[in-house]
């Protein structure tokens, strides 16, 4: 027999209180140091008000750059694998032949170190002895050979490239999944009114992966939003100041240099602006949901 239970609500207390101590208070306490002078240099913590917002928006430090290159990574890279992760789940799911090989390879990356991924990028976008510009110079495009990784100009294009490439595999994934989910009556009905593959695409495939594509979006955004690892080991934030400087690069450099009252209100500022985001985003992927 099928029937609904409904558990006595003590039941969550357990979880609710592992949630709290090890999440909320964590989090509150980080929030509470970010109004203080908290530091390395002293052993007193004194209560500053906002002065470290007032640092933080008052355009003296780059610290606006810095949440500007932090949002428009999350912008860039979130339209690019979503783009290109859908053209390529599209093509996966045709009848090809070693098609799982085919997936494999473009998973392949996502399932790499970042330790890895920048020590390969690093070798292969020197702009010396890279093999990238080495090809280049190779075939006599000399003009396009550049300095990929310490060029103000390029550097925050290729950590966006890098990153694309490491992550689409996994999002294509997603993308196949949602794809085989659709029923094949649909496709059939399509083939006998004659319908062309970009009119498939159109009205059955893409609106019936909506909610995939919502979910991948989302996916992207928290990923590109604190985002670290892979800005850290390309380029540490360089070249020059700040060029590919993100939140998360700028709250580890403070926190090790004992700075620790402008890291948590760095910090501050980041939860702020997910939870704004978070709450716009499911008010978007909801708002046409209909309650049973």
């Amino acid at each position: 027999m099928n029937k609904k239970k409904i558990y006595p609500s003590y039941f969550i207390w357990g979880a609710l209180i592992i949630y709290g101590v090890l999440f909320v208070i964590p989090g509150i306490i980080g929030i509470a140091y970010s109004f203080t002078d908290w530091s390395a240099y002293s052993d007193k913590i004194n209560f500053v008000g906002f002065d470290n917002f007032k640092v933080i928006f008052s355009g003296n430090e780059n610290y606006m750059k810095i949440l500007g290159n932090t949002l428009w990574f999350t912008i860039i890279t979130t339209i690019l694998k979503n783009a290109i992760g859908l053209l390529l789940a599209v093509l996966l799911t045709k009848s090809i032949k070693f098609l799982n090989f085919h997936r494999g390879v473009m998973f392949m990356p996502s399932v790499l170190s970042t330790l890895i991924i920048g020590m390969i990028f690093t070798s292969i976008l020197d702009p010396k002895i890279g093999i990238l510009n080495v090809f280049l110079r190779g075939i006599g495009l000399d003009t396009l050979a550049k300095q990929w990784l310490t060029s103000p100009q390029f550097a925050f294009g290729s950590v966006v490239a890098v990153d694309v490439w490491r992550g689409i595999g996994y999002i294509m994934t997603i993308f196949i999944a949602g794809i085989l989910s659709i029923s094949s009556e649909y496709y059939e009905a399509a083939n006998i009114d004659g319908a062309t593959g970009l009119q498939k695409f159109r009205f059955i495939t893409f609106p019936l992966i909506l909610p995939t594509l919502a979910t991948t979006t989302v996916l992207n955004v928290i990923y590109g939003l604190k985002v670290f690892d892979m800005i850290y080991v390309l380029t540490n934030g360089g070249p020059g100041k700040s060029t590919t400087e993100v939140l998360y690069t700028i709250v580890f450099k403070k926190f090790g240099m004992g700075q620790y009252a402008i890291g948590t209100a760095l910090s501050s500022v980041m939860f702020v602006i997910m939870v704004f985001i978070g709450v716009f985003m499911i008010k978007i992927m909801t708002k046409n949901e209909v309650m049973e």
